[in-house]
């Protein structure tokens, strides 16, 4: 029964994208079908099968025994602050939030020795022949697993003025749909299984380019770009510049973190306090208006209520709040649960995202914002769907 539902889940996933598509016609089905078979093919590698099981796990501990490190940085600047020392007083900014400031220097120095490029180079060669996708649209969606939404277009920010609508939206899809490594350390830190988030990314190129070529199919011929020089080195003259602009970065991307927390929280609260004179809740009606999506993963009981309402905090807030509130119901889950529910809510796919993607993607090419802005919203409900189709692909396997 729950592969049926599983099934369905996907069928009016793939259908609402269809719905959202620019022009159906053109719709690339045998594209789609290649993409839905790799991706669930992936799914059981690595969550089913012992190799691939093991490789996540090592995987995981090697990252976060790394991320680990950051925490002697944390612990000598905020002492008992960030250790909580006899008090047990728990800030989240440095316990939770901290170590993205250490995460998003390490990225930088990657980044600036040609590591990441590299990795992003080979991987998204084989993602663009399985799936026929220009090399700009493959290394953007693969490079999306390592950086944040706004950074990865970094890395081909010189062709951007000439790619066709459904390029750029590949670039929003996939960045949408996708975590940065240097917000990684920061679900950990909430009490996020790192294996689960790794599932999620590894699942994002293909999945991402399978959305984004539903709702906007390639219709423009395609600027020919014969080989792809990206652009590791950005505006840094050496490593230990890149170290410092990364540490600017994270320090940045905390305190804008924190800030749209503290703000979100806050105006929830205000209209919790209208909704409570009618006796309900935003979360309440969140959880019903996206059970729907709880119910055809397979979750049951409270559990549908529950990631319905996770969904619609993720959508409207922010994932670091929807991860914030599963955290704190991971215990009290099955294992298949735990799963299927992070990997739905992995990813930037939020209102708020959207600004950020069209001032940081616009000031790469600012000939084609006004295309990016036309292109946003629709990106975003796209992002959305990538998530929501990896949990319900893992969903199925997992039953096996």
């Amino acid at each position: 029964m729950k592969i049926l539902l599983n099934i369905l889940g996907l069928a009016l996933s793939l259908g609402i994208c269809c719905l959202l598509s620019y022009n159906r016609k053109a719709i690339p089905w045998k594209k789609i079908g290649i993409a839905l078979a790799a991706e669930l093919i992936m799914a059981f590698i690595i969550v089913k099968v012992p190799l691939g099981q093991k490789a996540v796990t090592v995987l995981s501990d090697g990252i976060t025994a790394i991320i680990n490190c950051g925490n002697e940085g944390l612990e000598f600047v905020f002492g008992d602050l960030f250790t909580g020392g006899s008090t047990g007083i728990y800030v989240f900014i440095v316990q939770s939030l901290g170590n993205i400031i250490f995460v998003s220097a390490l990225v930088s120095a990657l980044y600036y020795l040609g590591v990441i490029g590299f990795v992003v180079k080979w991987i998204g060669k084989g993602v663009g022949k399985l799936m026929g996708t220009t090399e700009v649209e493959s290394f953007i969606a693969v490079a999306n697993m390592f950086l944040g939404h706004t950074d990865s277009p970094i890395l081909v920010a010189k062709y951007i003025k000439d790619l066709t609508d459904s390029e750029i939206f590949v670039i929003l899809v996939s960045g949408m749909g996708s975590m940065s490594a240097s917000i990684l350390g920061g679900y950990s830190a909430l009490g996020i299984p790192m294996s689960s988030l790794l599932i999620a990314s590894a699942m994002v190129p293909i999945g991402s380019i399978m959305v984004s070529k539903i709702i906007c199919p390639q219709t423009e011929k395609a600027v020919s770009i014969s080989e792809i020089k990206m652009d590791n080195k950005g505006n840094n003259t050496n490593v230990i510049d890149a170290l410092s602009e990364g540490t600017n970065i994270g320090i940045q991307m905390v305190i804008s973190i924190g800030a749209s927390i503290v703000g979100f929280v806050g105006i929830v609260a205000v209209i919790n306090l209208f909704l409570g004179m009618f006796g309900i809740s935003l979360s309440q009606i969140f959880s019903y208006v996206f059970a729907p999506f709880g119910y055809l993963m397979g979750l049951e009981g409270e559990a549908t209520l529950m990631e319905g309402a996770l969904l619609g905090n993720k959508l409207i807030l922010n994932e670091f709040i929807a991860f914030g509130e599963l955290a704190d119901k991971l215990a009290t889950l099955d294992p298949r649960t735990a799963l299927v529910c992070t990997i739905s809510l992995c990813g930037f796919a939020n209102i708020s995202s959207m600004g950020m993607c069209i001032g940081g993607i616009g000031v790469l090419a600012p000939e084609k914002k006004g295309t990016i802005s036309r292109l946003i919203l629709k990106a975003m409900l796209g992002g959305v769907f990538v998530s929501i189709n990896s949990a319900l692909l893992v969903s199925i396997v997992s039953l096996f």
